[in-house]
């Protein structure tokens, strides 16, 4: 019997992992590296799957920052992209903190454009207003479009107790569709999948228009500046593409922390996330905030779709979104709710979209959001456990 199974000895290593429970809160730049760390990896996972089917991924890389970072103009068109993204990031930001799963921000964008559109459309202003009475009419409509779309999710929570996730989702379907109805029928241009362009006054003012004075600044002045400006490509000010939106979304980014990190509602708003229990026992009204949050999660999303219509498309048209509402989720996410933070990952993403145009094989953007958001997930485990090595003493019979 010497050969028995109770006599066998099972290997055992040396070293094992263990994953206790944090009791503490986690330290404050844990939430930072992750999120660095997260998108790190995912670069390196890119570039070995690249490697695997033949491509460069070293070259590949130098490619992405050159298309999306080596020139002012280029540079420009990223920030474009981010523009919208860091608006539908917010969004997403604010209904998570509440623990509101809202998975409609694509939705909410789509309505947002359309009641935006109406202004010119119907028009909802006289032909001839100014350009700043019509662009301010156009965001007034682009944040009730999009706040009364998060409305019905909100009440339908809020009064029946219904998943908002399952709601916002198929939102997304309704948004996208009514938009093409007045597309392809009222407003076809000559049968086109698009409406006919805006007046220019219904555009967003672009960085060329206030640059000007820069631009003769560089051509005329013999100042020592101006071989300094020229060698950092400044000279090429004028032909960028980035529009007003993007302040807007930088004022979006400012109010956003202000009513989570300083007012009382942003205050309400945590606790309800954290412990409903203990907000319903302080007396705030839970159901009231859940509407009130997802409004205005909705009205950020909403105004991201205006920003597109008047800054970009100019036109109400089909597919004016490469999936800006579902990236935002990735966004927030990343950032850990954190409406400065949004910023940069907002624009790491534009750049994705930009470069995602030019990068072979097609579909590599794609791919690295996906494992984005894998390791994003992944990484919260880190926030919520410790990662402990455990010295194996003894003998596993």
């Amino acid at each position: 019997m010497s050969t028995s199974a109770a006599t066998k000895r099972k290997f055992q290593w040396p070293i094992s992992l263990s994953f206790e429970k944090r009791i503490e809160e986690e330290p404050k730049w844990l939430p930072v590296a992750t999120s660095i760390g997260s998108v790190v990896v995912a670069f390196v996972i890119s570039g070995l799957l690249l490697k695997m089917v033949g491509g460069e991924p070293l070259r590949v890389a130098v490619f992405f920052f050159q298309a999306t970072f080596g020139s002012w103009a280029v540079f420009s068109d990223t920030l474009v992209k981010a523009t919208p993204l860091i608006l539908v990031g917010l969004a997403c930001t604010v209904a998570f903190r509440m623990k509101m799963w809202n998975i409609g921000a694509e939705g909410q964008f789509y309505i947002g454009a359309f009641a935006a559109s109406l202004v010119v459309l119907v028009p909802l202003v006289p032909p001839g207003s100014s350009k700043w009475l019509t662009i301010g009419a156009m965001m007034l409509m682009g944040l009730i479009g999009g706040a009364a779309w998060g409305f019905v999710p909100g009440f339908l929570k809020a009064r029946f107790h219904v998943n908002e996730i399952i709601t916002t989702l198929m939102l997304n379907y309704i948004a996208i569709l009514w938009n093409n109805f007045w597309i392809f029928n009222k407003w076809s241009d000559a049968g086109f999948q698009m409406t006919p362009p805006f007046d220019k006054a219904a555009w967003l003012p672009r960085l060329t228009e206030y640059a000007r004075p820069f631009k003769n600044f560089m051509e005329t002045s013999d100042s020592f500046l101006v071989p300094f400006l020229t060698r950092i490509g400044l000279g090429s000010i004028s032909g960028m593409t980035l529009h007003f939106g993007f302040i807007i979304a930088l004022v979006a980014v400012t109010i956003v922390w202000w009513v989570l990190e300083r007012s009382r509602w942003g205050f309400e708003i945590k606790l309800t996330g954290d412990n409903q229990n203990a907000a319903r026992y302080a007396g705030i009204k839970i159901a009231r905030n859940i509407i009130l949050v997802m409004m205005f999660s909705g009205a950020l999303a909403g105004l991201a779709g205006m920003s597109e219509v008047s800054g970009v498309v100019h036109r109400l048209q089909e597919r004016i979104s490469p999936g800006y509402g579902f990236t935002g989720i990735i966004i927030a996410w990343l950032a850990k709710l954190n409406p400065f933070a949004v910023v940069p990952v907002a624009i790491l993403f534009g750049a994705l979209i930009v470069a995602g145009r030019e990068i072979q094989p097609s579909g590599l953007a794609s791919l690295l959001q996906g494992i984005v958001l894998f390791m994003v997930i992944s990484s919260d485990v880190l926030l919520r456990y410790r990662i402990c090595l455990v010295r194996n003493t003894g003998e596993a019979a």
